[in-house]
């Protein structure tokens, strides 16, 4: 399960362009709360914390508890995150606000595992990640912070579909109306070319083949052996 993070906060007063440019100049970050039936609450928070959660990786996968906005903690999900095109600092962020059980849909990353038992990795395959994440529906209190897939088994040019994944308990894919590709294994690009190169040299061989055979001409190494001359009448 994915950690809790708690980031401190406090409410905006005024709200636009000028009073975000201002409170930017100080250190912080402008946000907003919104959701679950609520009226949206603006607030800002420290740039410093808010860099050092959006640096842990489930930043957007984890709940986030914002303490000191609008009197007890408030439970969200970070749902977006503006940076700035040129010094990539974080600008503004919007939080979900969720009840303690509530369904949420979120993206996990996707571990992989048993590479040693890949027969397609052993041969020098190169694994080919469709997916990083996945989509899912789970319990807010139980938002897994990884999904594990095996790979075992698979050799080149097989797919790894969302079927074959065995999600945690009480996780749903949120893509149901199709069976999705993860991952696939790839020839390399060495065996690719001598992959081909057989397959030319057995072309080759088969029209070889076909143009003997319309010809009437027996292969070489099939001919009948010639005959042997029998004895002279002088010996």
């Amino acid at each position: 399960m994915s950690d809790t993070l708690t980031l401190s906060a406090e409410t905006r007063d005024r709200v636009g362009k000028g009073a975000s440019r201002a409170l930017r100049r100080e250190g912080r970050v402008p946000a907003v709360i919104y959701g679950n039936n609520q009226e949206p609450l603006s607030i800002h928070l420290e740039e410093r914390a808010l860099v050092k959660a959006l640096n842990t990786g489930h930043f957007f996968n984890s709940v986030i508890m914002i303490e000191g906005a609008g009197g007890k903690p408030v439970r969200t999900l970070a749902k977006d995150a503006a940076l700035d095109v040129v010094t990539d600092r974080p600008v503004h962020v919007d939080f979900l606000r969720i009840s303690e059980h509530a369904k949420v849909t979120v993206n996990v990353p996707v571990v992989f595992a048993d590479e040693e038992a890949s027969p397609g990795l052993e041969k020098g395959g190169v694994l080919n990640i469709v997916r990083h994440e996945l989509e899912v529906v789970c319990d807010a209190a139980h938002i897994p912070s990884e999904i594990t897939v095996s790979l075992n088994g698979m050799d080149v040019g097989d797919s790894l579909h969302i079927s074959a994944v065995t999600l945690p308990k009480g996780v749903e894919s949120a893509i149901e109306d199709r069976d999705f590709t993860i991952a696939t294994i790839v020839a390399p690009s060495a065996l690719k070319a001598e992959e081909a190169e057989a397959a030319e040299a057995e072309a080759a061989e088969a029209v070889a083949e076909g143009e003997a055979a319309a010809e009437g001409e027996t292969p070489a190494d099939e001919a009948a052996p010639a005959e042997t001359a029998g004895p002279t009448d002088a010996e």
